[in-house]
């Protein structure tokens, strides 16, 4: 079964750590600095957590989701500040606004990334082509930077958007694809998180290359009907359309722990985030919510 609908070419475009760079529009006096939007490390007394930070951060090893009393440790010189959700709503509408334009279908995928069905472009060298384009106007019109991959489908789109961040550009046309998942870490690919992915390399698949070598019915004797799921995802298999009207109706977010703990402070601080995280992405989308459901796998 080919990984490409006839004639399909599917672009996404996700902004190179969004906040920080709309906070660094807004005041050109923190470029070149480490900049991290989240919690006070000071007025909060360390309580809260990172809600992303900028590339000049994260040399200081700092990510998303860290303990806000961790980054300061880490880098006590930067500059800390408070998320503004409007700003960046704003700056999410204008930049869709480029990619409408330019889509023969657009779906955001959330306020900082989107995919566009650019099939009526007819190959991939006039998909790249666009891809420079719309990078340029974002670059111009909102002094803000994206990467953008290009594939055959939504998955393969997704993952090649990852693979030259920042501001870069990757098209894997269908007879590459193999070739392009082979050596990416199996928690590359869709529905695999640190559960799974430390159950896959158990059984001696780290990487999707190694995973090919695993038959459906093993792995769907290890995981059920997502093992089926996997099959398929390791071969660059992907029929999902992309879907202007799809709409999205849960946020989630989880947190594994790196070994067990009887700490409820930690365990405090990995929930804190994780609702803080889900709060954040409502927030950016001005959506709300009727039902909080919290889950437990141990």
């Amino acid at each position: 079964m080919s990984p490409e609908a006839p004639g399909r070419i599917v672009m996404h475009v996700d902004m190179d750590c969004f906040f920080a760079a709309v906070e660094e529009r807004e005041d050109p006096s923190l470029k070149g600095r480490p900049v991290i939007i989240g919690a006070d490390p000071k007025g909060g007394l360390g309580r809260g957590i990172v809600a992303t930070c900028n590339y000049e951060a994260r040399r200081y090893g700092l990510r998303s989701a860290m303990p806000i009393s961790t980054a300061y440790r880490r880098c006590p010189k930067g500059v800390y500040l408070r998320p503004r959700f409007s700003l960046y709503s704003a700056a999410s509408r204008a930049v869709m606004d480029i990619l409408r334009a330019s889509a023969d279908v657009l779906e955001p995928a959330g306020i900082d990334e989107a995919y566009l069905d650019v099939s009526s472009r007819g190959s991939f060298a006039a998909a790249r082509d666009l891809a420079l384009d719309i990078q340029g106007r974002i670059r111009g019109e909102e002094k803000l930077s994206a990467s953008a991959g290009v594939g055959p489908n939504k998955l393969i789109a997704k993952i090649a958007s990852d693979h030259r961040k920042p501001g870069g550009i990757t098209v894997v046309i269908p007879r590459r694809v193999a070739e392009f998942l082979g050596p990416k870490p199996v928690g590359a690919l869709r529905g695999v998180g640190p559960k799974t992915k430390e159950h896959l390399e158990g059984m001696g698949y780290r990487t999707v290359a190694e995973l090919l070598g695993a038959s459906e019915e093993r792995l769907t004797r290890e995981f059920g009907k997502f093992g089926a799921f996997l099959w398929r995802e390791a071969r660059g298999i992907d029929d999902r359309p992309v879907d202007a009207d799809w709409v999205q109706k849960s946020i989630g977010r989880e947190h594994t722990f790196e070994a067990d703990t009887g700490d409820l402070d930690e365990v405090h601080a990995a929930l804190l985030s994780c609702v803080r995280r889900v709060h954040r992405d409502m927030a950016a989308e001005g959506h709300w919510c009727l039902t909080l459901t919290l889950k437990d796998s141990l």
